[in-house]
């Protein structure tokens, strides 16, 4: 008996869906949705054909949740400090130091 579950949801024309919701959800499906729009999920880890089915409606709940998030907010472009310009030179100040003590001796 086959117990492998395919759960088929049309992201596309779902009238519940709001429509922030439904674009990030379209991103989120990735491989995962045809050309129609038409989230496939399919589940097969379990057994059973029930306990399949409630994974595959819960990793679809999973993906709707992530979708309904609020996107993070914009990051803001910072200058490095001072210090931090300083301490980076200094450090390859350092190993081109060492660097240039390597090699064979002269003959000087």
């Amino acid at each position: 008996m086959e117990t492998a579950v395919q759960l088929r949801f049309d992201v596309q024309n779902s009238p519940s869906l709001p429509e922030g919701v439904r674009e990030r959800l379209l991103k989120l499906g990735g491989h995962r949705l045809t050309q129609d729009g038409v989230l496939v999920i399919t589940a097969q880890q379990h057994r059973t054909r029930e306990r399949n089915r409630d994974d595959a409606l819960e990793r679809l709940l999973d993906l709707i949740r992530e979708a309904a998030k609020p996107p993070p907010p914009k990051r803001r472009p910072t200058k490095p400090t001072l210090g931090s310009k300083v301490r980076r030179l200094d450090g390859k100040a350092k190993r081109g130091d060492i660097k240039k003590g390597r090699g064979k001796p002269g003959f000087d």
